[in-house]
């Protein structure tokens, strides 16, 4: 009779610890899966790189409206930014071992490492995780698991507790002399790969959840570009920096519901004005987007206010840098 193969279920970042995790794995002859969320939050491109490297089939899954739904009542609260760390964790470990069990693998796996980051990774979190997924008997993290309690796959012997590690803190020379001793050519450096937790977009999903509220995924995609700007009365304008921030724009305003504004005389940036706002906030958003078009600072722009086939001419003076950064959130 064959025996039957152990089948782990690594929840893969694509990071070097990720990467680790599954070659350590591979190293006790353990056939290793990797399951990455999917977000508007975070890049897939490491992930799939990093899998084709190791060879490993790797699942997609859309965590969106988890994380969202997180956000918006975090119980284990946020970190720097507006990202809930612990409790985004403890959910894809329920979402991952609910795959694990539908599709017959005997455990999963992670990359952390105790201490490596002060929040999520510290040994209080690792426990809360765990028991918040509801599947912390099934959780394996091998980099430090000699310096963790045995899990239930060592006490019973499908997982050698003697060929995983005792990794902690933020230093990396260990994980680089693994690498090179498992023949990894190349690997991401370390980064957070969230947007949560970068402060300016962290400060602009905050303005969001107070205001507009986040339910609407295009309004969230639309805090990765451009300048954004809210008015006393509670008006948001977004700007584009660039041309790519322009085509943008362009090609995802709902245009039954926003102005279009452009500078008709002098290059310059579009700009997106909900239609409802009031002649007040019209004017400022000219204003502004005469500030970063191409007129000198002490001549009038025209602005061309575009809504549907409708299209007016405003002139107006740039706005001055100062009560400019007093509406820049």
């Amino acid at each position: 009779m064959t025996e039957k193969k152990v089948r782990a279920l690594c929840l893969f970042s694509g990071g070097l610890d990720s990467m680790l995790a599954v070659c350590l794995m591979k190293k006790q002859g353990i056939a290793v899966d990797g399951i990455v969320f999917t977000s508007t939050f975070y890049d897939l491109t490491t992930a799939l790189k990093s899998a084709k490297q190791l060879g490993i089939n790797l699942i997609q899954k859309d965590f969106t409206t988890d994380i969202i739904g997180l956000i918006k009542d975090p119980p284990h609260g946020f970190g720097k930014g507006i990202n809930p760390c612990i409790d985004c964790h403890a959910l894809m470990f329920k979402r991952a071992g609910e795959y694990m069990k539908e599709n017959g693998y005997d455990f999963l796996c992670t990359g952390e490492v105790l201490n490596e980051r002060p929040m999520s990774q510290n040994k209080k979190s690792l426990r809360v995780v765990a028991e918040t997924s509801s599947f912390g008997d099934y959780l394996l993290r091998p980099l430090s698991a000699k310096i963790l309690p045995p899990t239930q796959m060592e006490i019973d012997g499908i997982v050698d507790r003697e060929q995983l590690e005792d990794l902690q803190g933020r230093g990396r020379k260990r994980q680089m002399a693994m690498a090179k001793d498992f023949g990894l050519t190349s690997y991401p450096s370390p980064a957070g790969g969230c947007k949560l937790t970068e402060p300016s977009f962290a400060k602009r999903m905050k303005d969001l959840k107070e205001h507009e509220g986040i339910n609407n995924l295009k309004n969230i995609d639309f805090l990765k570009i451009g300048r954004h700007f809210r008015f006393i009365d509670g008006t948001k304008l977004i700007v584009g920096r660039n041309h790519s921030d322009n085509e943008y724009i362009i090609a995802n305003v709902n245009k039954a519901e926003n102005y279009i504004l452009h500078a008709a005389n002098v290059k310059g940036p579009f700009a997106i004005l909900p239609k409802k706002s009031s002649p007040e906030s019209l004017e400022l958003a000219c204003s502004i987007c005469a500030r970063y078009s191409d007129s000198q600072e002490n001549e009038a722009t025209i602005i061309r206010v575009k809504f549907l086939e409708d299209e007016n001419l405003v002139s107006v003076m740039p706005m001055q840098q100062e009560q400019i950064n007093t509406l820049l959130i």
